[in-house]
């Protein structure tokens, strides 16, 4: 059925009182292991090499983050914790999209979940922040690229946009970023207005809600933009920023989404992936109630894998202001 990514360093990254917490996996796997993993492969990340991280980001940031680790850590910015292990939980968390990139582009599996900490989408080239210190996920689709595949497209579902992902592709032709997120909120970044530049030119898709949307604007906005435009793209893999703190119990934002909202865009990004005949890799970003974050990872690899669950059809009222702007660009019917 698939593939889930783990390993025990994701809990010695030590943050403290910190939202992005431990708890966070230990909550995901008490369920999980619970329920047999739900029936997907449990696996140990390998570790990111130098030069898969160094495809992304600047090789002396690089190093700067694994320095200031072996010094002890600290804080990097307001927001973002690094102690001593954190840099060898980060190369497995960024080697467990590698590696199920590789894999998933090559046809060996259709659907892999990389649940591993610290998370990545805020992390910019050259800089850490947003609890993030590497972009797994950016990791990951650079991989499917060097792995032969044509093009990626990254969903992000997180509530707060995802700066670094869409710093790190804003000029890419291959990959294209799109994002469903909280406006305003934290990192002020993911206006409508954010297109891309130069070969990315309108290959980066922002469709900012307000708090209070829930399922019916998440899920709309899936089956009405996001599908028909990867039909257009014609990716060859599908990567999903898959952040759960759009839930309606989460303490950093405002949204209403739940757990079984999440996993109906889980499967409708399964349903569009079987009819690209492509493979889906979702890599865990936020979430911090643990018992919501739990049930909600559950929700979409149950999702992502299981054809009896079945996305209803949402109102599309709820998607048609994106909808219409971007209906030209992408020929949307």
């Amino acid at each position: 059925m698939g593939l889930y990514y783990r390993h025990p360093l994701s809990l010695e990254h030590e943050t403290g009182p910190h939202p992005e917490n431990a708890g966070r996996i230990r909550a995901i796997e008490s369920l999980l292991e619970a329920e047999d993993w739900l029936g997907l492969e449990a696996l140990e990340a390998p570790a990111a090499s130098s030069e898969q991280i160094g495809r992304v980001h600047d090789p002396a940031h690089v190093a700067a983050i694994e320095a200031f680790c072996e010094e002890g850590g600290g804080m990097i910015d307001a927001d973002t914790i690094a102690s001593p292990l954190s840099f060898e939980a980060a190369i497995r968390s960024a080697g467990a999209a590698a590696d199920a990139a590789r894999r998933l582009v090559a046809g060996e599996e259709q659907f892999a979940f990389c649940a591993l900490r610290p998370p990545g989408h805020h992390a910019e080239r050259d800089r850490s922040m947003g609890f993030c210190l590497f972009n797994n996920v950016a990791i990951g689709a650079v991989e499917a690229l060097a792995a032969g595949a044509e093009r990626v497209m990254i969903v992000d579902w997180d509530v707060h946009h995802g700066n670094g992902t869409q710093d790190i592709f804003y000029a890419s032709g291959e990959v294209l970023f799109a994002s469903i997120h909280q406006s305003p909120l934290y990192p002020g970044t993911g206006a409508v207005a954010e297109t891309g530049e130069g070969r990315g030119d309108g290959r980066t898709i922002n469709l900012p809600v307000p708090a209070g949307a829930g399922p019916d604007e998440f899920l709309a906005l899936t089956q009405a933009v996001l599908a028909p435009i990867a039909r257009r793209f014609r990716p060859s893999l599908i990567a999903v920023s898959a952040g759960f703190d759009a839930h309606r119990d989460d303490p950093l934002a405002g949204c209403e989404m739940n757990e079984t909202a999440f996993g109906e865009m889980a499967a409708a990004i399964r349903d569009l992936a079987a009819d690209l005949e492509i493979g889906v890799l979702a890599c865990l970003e936020g979430g911090y109630e643990p018992t919501a974050l739990a049930k909600s990872v559950a929700a979409s690899i149950r999702g992502f894998t299981d054809p009896a669950v079945s996305p209803r059809e949402a109102p599309s009222e709820a998607a048609e202001p994106h909808r219409d702007r971007l209906a030209a660009e992408w020929e949307l019917d």
